[in-house]
Parts: structure tokens; sequence; C-alpha cells
């Protein structure tokens, strides 16, 4: 008898036992490092950042002459507030997609933004 890979049993059980956000998370994280794009966690005020992630939520916040649309993305590690100044609505950017976005990072309030990001909308895989 040979022994068996007591890491795919560790890997099977925390599946079936951790919740459907951990498992989300989970996924979501190793997808953006498989595609390369840096951890939301690890990126830091002022440095060029690219972040793979699904959006949670998108609002249009009216007030007055700086309206913007705004977005809630997260890569399974943290999120990542999108703003995009003087836009009521961008075809494509809704709650559910997923987003490579890309630009300079900075923190608004304690949360991580990235201003008017230079994005891409992935397919559902």
């Amino acid at each position: 008898m040979g022994t068996t890979d007591g890491g795919a049993f560790k890997r099977m059980l925390k599946r079936l036992t951790s919740d459907v956000d951990t498992l989300d998370a989970d996924d979501l994280s190793s997808d953006a490092e498989k595609s390369g794009a840096q951890r939301a966690s690890d990126c830091a005020c002022g440095e060029e950042v690219e972040v793979l992630g699904r959006l949670r939520s998108v609002e249009f916040c009216p007030q007055d002459a700086n309206a913007s649309l705004e977005a809630e993305l997260f890569d399974g590690s943290e999120g990542v507030t999108l703003i995009w100044l003087g836009r009521r609505r961008i075809p494509g950017i809704e709650p559910g997609r997923t987003m490579r976005v890309r630009g300079r990072l900075a923190v608004r309030d304690g949360r991580k933004v990235l201003y008017n990001p230079f994005y891409e909308i992935c397919q559902a895989q």
C-alpha cells in the first residue's frame, strides 16, 4: 500500500465545510493570481496597479457638478472602489461582472480607490 496525498483530502474537506462567500473569495483570488494581476490587499497608495475581480455594486452618485459612477471591485482579498468622474452610466459596468482594471491607486476615507481606471470586461468563466 502506498501513501495517500493528505493535501487533496484537506482541500476537499475545506470546500465542503466553508461558506459560499469564502469559497467565492478563494476562487476570485486564484483567478486573479493566474491572470498575473496584483492582489488588492498587496497594493499601496501611489502605485500603478492592475487588479482582476468581480463588481459587487455599482451606483450613480449625483453631487452637484461632481457627479460620478462608483463601483466596488472585489478580488477575493480586498475591495477597491472604482470612480469614473462625470459619468452617469457605462455600458457593461454592472454588478456581477468580472473586470480587469488598471490605474494609480489612491486612498480616500480609508478605502482604496482608482479614479477613471482603464478597464476590460472579462467573459464569465
